[in-house]
């Protein structure tokens, strides 16, 4: 599909990458732009084109609102995201990893469900959902959140398969650390550049009019893909030795 003329809908949109995909997609020349937000007072781009929406992806009514109040929509960019930064065994990583599939997982759902059936009524359009370079491997320090991003991608690649018919393109895409105040806490412990919004945004926007299915936005993606392929035990290695390194750091 074209970004051109399209009417798009982000969520999480207030902040970070959904502030920076509204942003591109004002750019790329979309018609109007549903920047959805638990708190769309704190949307504050001066566009007559952007529409704040209330949007909490974590609440069935809410999303059901949304998917009524914006009914022409032809791209969703399912954004919104939580990371709770848990190893799985620390404490309270049960509630942190309710948290995150809460958003993660059941939030990309709830909104797939409500906007899909608009999506066929308005000739199909396009899903973009925004997972990681986690979704194929374990950081032990965010596990949690991984197993949350390993549940996105399989909930993403079953949805491409029900919506083919309808001629929706559902598009997975991978970063690694993205400049956001997510990531805020790991960059400097894994060591890895980050990636600027605006970057994921082009790159996502680029592949959504190529057509593609999935879409790695960064060579953090672009190298770990090619290193998972090639050994996957290689990648399981480094994250022990990770893992161990900084529990014999804090013994």
């Amino acid at each position: 599909m074209e970004i051109k003329n399209s009417v798009a809908l982000v969520t999480g949109a207030n902040r970070g990458l959904g502030k920076a995909f509204t942003e591109t997609l004002l750019k790329a020349g979309a018609t109007r732009v549903y920047a959805g937000a638990r708190h769309p007072e704190l949307i504050t781009l001066s566009d007559n084109r952007v529409v704040p929406v209330s949007l909490d992806v974590t609440q069935e009514n809410s999303v059901l609102a949304a998917a009524e109040s914006c009914a022409d929509v032809t791209l969703l960019i399912n954004n919104a995201g939580i990371m709770k930064g848990s190893p799985m065994l620390a404490e309270g990583s049960e509630a942190a990893f309710r948290d995150e599939m809460e958003v993660n997982v059941f939030g990309v759902l709830r909104m797939v469900r409500a906007f899909a059936p608009l999506l066929a009524r308005n000739g199909g359009g396009a899903i973009a959902n925004i997972l990681s370079v986690v979704s194929w491997y374990v950081y032990p320090f965010n596990a949690t959140y991984c197993a949350s991003k390993h549940a996105a991608l399989a909930l993403t690649d079953a949805v491409r398969i029900q919506l083919k018919n309808q001629g929706t393109q559902v598009l997975a895409v991978y970063a690694g650390f993205i400049d956001t105040d997510m990531a805020a806490g790991f960059d400097r412990a894994a060591g890895v550049p980050k990636t600027s919004p605006q970057q994921v945004a082009e790159r996502t926007l680029q592949a959504i009019v190529a057509g593609t299915d999935h879409v790695h936005v960064d060579t953090r993606a672009q190298e770990l893909w090619l290193a998972l392929k090639s050994d996957q035990g290689q990648i399981a290695q480094e994250m022990q030795r990770l893992w161990d390194a900084a529990s014999a750091t804090k013994g």
